[in-house]
């Protein structure tokens, strides 16, 4: 393992959503609307909210260059989430983002929502998304299938019955 304190250690943002991760918040995601999922990946996250009955767009395109769908639902580059929660909230349509769980303490998450007449929801899963992981297109060889971090359902706009939905 790489230490901090060495110039080794990479950030990689290739993290694939599992189908698990959709089927969970299925029920919240109206089905009236249009889903744009806009971050690409391996372009198996789109497949996943289609199969679930959503109407999808999920195209390899640019996120802060386009504005498609009604609503938006994905799993953001982590990396990115203060560009990524900026522009969702320019963009002002629903979102369902995941993200780590940590990120409901940043400075810029509440900047960005504390004011709001609309607040952040969030909905916590019942166990940790296993999100699988990719280093140049390929799951690297000791990959487990185990994540070491919780993460949330930021949800905006999203109308959900409480601020804290605790999933079953």
């Amino acid at each position: 393992m790489a230490s901090f304190h060495s110039k080794t250690f990479l950030i990689h943002d290739d993290y694939m959503t599992p189908k698990t991760a959709f089927e969970n918040i299925k029920d919240f995601i109206p089905s009236d609307k249009v889903i744009w999922e806009p971050f690409y990946g391996d372009g198996k996250s789109g497949q996943y909210l289609t199969e679930l009955g959503f109407s999808v767009i999920h195209e390899p395109i640019d996120f802060f260059e386009n504005d498609l769908g009604n609503i938006i639902v994905s799993n953001p580059p982590f990396s990115k989430k203060k560009e990524v929660f900026t522009r969702l909230k320019k963009l002002g349509k629903p979102f369902i983002m995941i993200c780590p769980s940590s990120m409901i303490n940043t400075q810029y998450i509440r900047h960005l929502f504390s004011n709001d007449e609309e607040p952040i929801q969030i909905i916590i899963p019942r166990k940790r998304i296993h999100f699988v992981k990719l280093i140049d297109g390929k799951v690297p060889k000791n990959w487990g299938d185990r994540c070491n971090f919780d993460c949330f359902y930021y949800c905006w706009k999203m109308n959900l019955p409480r601020d804290i939905v605790w999933l079953e």
